[in-house]
């Protein structure tokens, strides 16, 4: 199940677990690798001998997390191994006068603090993270609700509107027949 859905869904991060109901994690990292995926990896397993971080990380698992954890550092390893993967060294984004801290979960706007709801968070997070680059609706569906559940076809344009009446109408583009984009590079 975890090798297809690696197959089928691009992901941002993969937290894998070592003891798999069908079948090894390991082998799983492995097919990753083989097929030259550079999605960051973290293993989180109750495995807590020296040699099995060694072989994993070997493996070519970006960090090893032992079970159990506290889920802030859960969350802080996700956002590092991202932001590495990403050829970012400063976990807070910035683009003009918006700053998003991914850590404090925190929008400012000219030095102004912005509420926004948890979807418009999570929109503004994906367009901030893929500055310069075209996100498709598909794209921002799976960062504000993950792949399940059906949502309606003008939901991410509803925050879309809602994000630029708080941070500026010219903040987000349209890119007709494709998605939206923050920064440069627009076809």
């Amino acid at each position: 199940m975890a090798r297809l859905a690696l197959l089928e869904h691009h992901f941002d991060a993969v937290l894998l677990d070592l003891g798999l109901p069908d079948g090894s994690g390991m082998g799983v990292l492995a097919a990753l690798r083989a097929r030259y995926d550079a999605t960051p990896v973290i293993i989180v397993t109750a495995r807590d001998q020296l040699s099995d971080r060694i072989r994993g990380l070997d493996a070519g698992a970006d960090d090893y997390l032992v079970k159990p954890f506290q889920l802030g550092e859960l969350y802080a390893r996700l956002r590092a191994v991202v932001r590495r993967s990403q050829g970012r060294t400063s976990p807070v984004l910035t683009y003009r006068d918006v700053m998003l801290d991914p850590a404090r979960r925190v929008v400012e706007c000219a030095g102004e603090p912005v509420p926004l709801s948890i979807h418009e968070y999570r929109t503004l997070l994906a367009l901030m993270e893929r500055q310069g680059r075209t996100v498709t609706r598909h794209q921002l569906e799976d960062a504000v609700y993950g792949s399940s559940g059906t949502i309606e076809s003008n939901t991410i344009a509803v925050y879309i509107h809602q994000l630029r009446r708080k941070l500026g109408s010219d903040l987000i583009a349209t890119v007709h027949g494709f998605g939206y984009q923050i920064g440069e590079n627009r076809p």
